[in-house]
């Protein structure tokens, strides 16, 4: 798995798209994404590709092209500002098979 960027400087409500790229097609895997703030547990956002985890604001989103996995925030808030990490995973129970580098959200200079 490739993601990219390595790196996001945004401003609030600003759209994001972070994207994954899978070497090969992913047919019996899914993807999931997670957030991580410092000094915190990596919280599930996305699983399946496209589910949201409960409790999860419907500013995030996740969407696959081919092997091109996306996750999308419509409108950036100031405590999107973490790490975001896509995993490659087993159906069930989320058995994690690959992992990715990370992509760090910042903020924008001057907010």
């Amino acid at each position: 798995m490739t993601q990219s960027p390595e790196s996001l400087s945004v401003s609030p409500g600003e759209k994001v798209a972070i994207r994954c790229t899978a070497s090969s097609s992913l047919n019996s895997y899914y993807v999931s994404w997670y957030q991580q703030k410092p000094r915190q547990a990596p919280k599930l956002l996305i699983y399946s590709d496209t589910d949201r985890a409960s409790g999860v604001p419907a500013r995030f989103s996740g969407s696959r092209s081919g092997t091109v996995y996306t996750l999308s925030i419509s409108s950036i808030e100031a405590d999107d500002v973490a790490d975001y990490y896509c995993l490659q995973t087993d159906r069930s129970p989320l058995t994690v098979i690959q992992t990715s580098t990370k992509t760090s959200l910042l903020k924008g200079v001057g907010d």
